[in-house]
């Protein structure tokens, strides 16, 4: 697997649980460690295989779970070490990331996964599970489950095979099209967004306009219920501070480019102004993406 942050070590466990053969890959130069992963009340010592991609044995699975804008290069990376079969899913935030990898690599079999599971690094060796969720894998044109997804069933808990995918994908990208720039800009954590009625108003406007991308886009589901599924996530999760936010603090470069950089793109393509959105979209930008 490419990329070892706290949703990436926490997979690892479980598909290790499930009886698979782990393998973190990381950059030539970085030291191996140890890494410890707090689960409820017990604390568990994850001993992975670790090598560089040059180091390891040929790939015949790879999940990524990197930031949104490494994953090209983290498949480019892999290439060399890739079977040509090898199964490749990508959890990360946003979208577009399934359309790059085919792009690059027309015939690898590319798949896509999306989590509320909640996890947090506490610092270098420490990863803490903040809270439990579902997944959900799916590929493009693939209805069932392929064999390789067994494991996934037996040792992610509620974990779900989803033939529309794309549909699960585009729901947790509107609500972070919502919640998480806003955040970013504001420096605020997730609750005020409904505390604050300056906030709570231009959340009730992105998501109009979100709505209106969604209905147009074909995802009628979510163009219906998203302002309302928005602000419960905003209630549920009032203390947290989004990703994007900790990105902007820690001054690293944001997902913006994949979550609402993607919305404009579907917006533009249907001919749906979303202006709010666009706004917000240069904003975070202009922090320094």
């Amino acid at each position: 697997m490419l990329g070892a942050g706290a949703i990436g070590c926490l997979f690892a466990s479980y598909l290790q649980r499930a009886g698979c053969t782990v393998t973190l890959l990381h950059r030539p130069g970085t030291p191996e460690r140890t890494l410890r992963l707090e689960l409820a009340d017990t604390t568990t010592t994850l001993q992975l295989q670790q090598a560089t991609v040059a180091d390891c044995a040929p790939i015949e699975h790879l999940l990524i779970t990197t930031k949104a804008y490494d994953v090209r290069e983290a498949l480019r990376s892999a290439q060399q070490k890739l079977q040509p079969d090898a199964p490749v899913v990508i959890l990360a935030n946003g979208m577009g990331l399934q359309e790059e990898a085919r792009e690059d690599f027309p015939t690898l079999p590319v798949y896509c996964a999306t989590t509320t599971q909640g996890a947090h690094r506490v610092d270098a060796g420490r990863i803490r599970h903040a809270g439990k969720g579902a997944t959900f894998v799916g590929g493009a044109g693939t209805v069932l489950p392929p064999p390789w997804f067994a494991p996934w069933k037996m040792g992610v808990e509620d974990c779900h095979w989803d033939a529309d995918i794309d549909s699960a994908l585009w729901h947790k990208l509107a609500i972070n099209c919502a919640i998480n720039p806003l955040t970013a800009v504001h420096g605020c954590v997730n609750g005020e967004l409904a505390e604050q009625p300056g906030l709570a108003a231009q959340v009730a406007g992105l998501c109009r306009e979100i709505s209106q991308v969604s209905y147009a886009a074909g995802y009628t589901a979510t163009a219906q219920r998203i302002a309302q599924t928005a602000m419960d996530v905003i209630r549920a999760t009032a203390s947290n501070q989004s990703s994007m936010l900790q990105d902007v603090e820690a001054g690293r470069q944001t997902e913006i480019n994949y979550i609402t950089g993607y919305l404009l793109k579907v917006a533009d393509a249907h001919g749906i102004p979303a202006p709010m959105n666009a706004a917000l979209y240069a904003k975070v930008n202009s922090l320094g993406n």
